[in-house]
């Protein structure tokens, strides 16, 4: 971190790169080992003879409540694609309440039953879980924070390590990006822009699953803070290899599409809840496309680019018009409080 960085600020939560000097040079540091030092989603344990996943996340969106879901359906949701993107089968899940004094029950009984069903639609229970209650003012509203366990079988322990990737490998989106990053804007600043997008908030362990059991993977992660720019400039660095997507394969709703001109944002750098990134040899591609297809959380999937030997560690974009750009993570948060 920067020398005259006194205080902690909204970016160092933001996914991007003002975070990861928080974690390196604060956490990493003082609590390292050989499998916090892997940074991946969830971390791959030996328990006994089996092998599990744990992950643990917490929640802090504004406003509670959004177009596709609220903080309940959130909390389980994010959980679960940390678990299932690590080639785990998501099990079980713990559920913490930090409430403020004054917070409706109404408004309480609302969540909880939007996680319970998240829960039973994922295949997961909750085991376990705390309450806390703190004073008026001393926490905006309602705070959840979630861990979860899966089981990985051993020849799924590779994908959160991005092993054996090479150039020609193509990359795989199953969906929209930027749909939950601009609804939950559109909602908390009631710009009022006459828009239909929901945020793409769901639980994937399901078309993961599918997806693992009928061809094979090599990486996968869910562009959550810091989108799909993030993500795939980390996996680039990981490899050392360089990649390449094309604008015009890119899905992009019309509406995000729109929002973002406006406010001079852009999509690949909005957040996901109910996205999957895919890396993949081309010849399982159109094994892949198709399973995604069939499955209404990915019939919008697209082959979105590829890995390169050329620029090592860098994520390029080919536009519509031939020309090319690079494409950085963000160093701070342009939409904090998303997740």
């Amino acid at each position: 971190m920067k020398q005259i960085e006194k205080t902690i600020l909204l970016g160092h939560g933001s996914g991007g790169k003002m975070m990861h000097d928080l974690i390196e040079n604060v956490f990493i540091k003082h609590f390292e080992n050989s499998i916090l030092s892997e940074q991946t989603d969830a971390a791959i344990v030996q328990a006994g003879s089996e092998k599990i996943a744990f992950t643990t996340d917490s929640f802090v969106i504004d406003p509670l409540f959004f177009p596709g879901g609220n903080i309940g359906k959130l909390a389980v949701c994010g959980t679960v694609n940390d678990l299932a993107v690590s080639g785990a089968e998501p099990l079980y899940l713990s559920v913490s309440f930090i409430i403020e004094e004054g917070f409706p029950f109404k408004s309480l009984e609302i969540i909880a039953e939007s996680l319970a069903a998240e829960a039973k639609k994922a295949g997961v229970l909750i085991v376990t879980g705390d309450t806390k209650v703190v004073n008026k003012g001393k926490c905006d509203k309602l705070f959840i924070n979630t861990s979860g366990i899966g089981l990985v079988r051993n020849d799924r322990t590779h994908i959160t390590k991005a092993l054996n990737i090479v150039p020609g490998d193509i990359i795989i989106i199953n969906g929209t990006i930027g749909d939950h990053g601009i609804s939950v804007l559109n909602a908390r600043e009631s710009f009022n822009f006459k828009t239909t997008i929901v945020s793409d908030c769901a639980s994937l362990n399901h078309i993961i699953g599918e997806v693992l059991n009928k061809t094979q993977v090599k990486f996968m992660r869910d562009p959550t803070r810091g989108g799909v720019a993030t993500v795939l400039n980390e996996l680039a660095g990981k490899i050392n290899l360089g990649i390449e997507i094309d604008e015009s394969l890119l899905p992009v709703n019309n509406g995000v599409k729109a929002m973002c001109e406006i406010l001079g944002f852009d999509p690949l750098h909005i957040a996901n809840e109910g996205k999957v990134l895919i890396v993949a040899g081309k010849e399982y591609g159109p094994a892949i496309i198709e399973i995604l297809k069939n499955n209404e959380l990915g019939r919008n999937c697209a082959v979105i680019g590829r890995v390169v030997d050329d620029h090592r560690g860098k994520v390029v974009l080919r536009n519509e018009t031939g020309g090319r750009r690079i494409i950085d993570s963000l160093s701070g948060d342009q939409l904090p409080r998303i997740c």
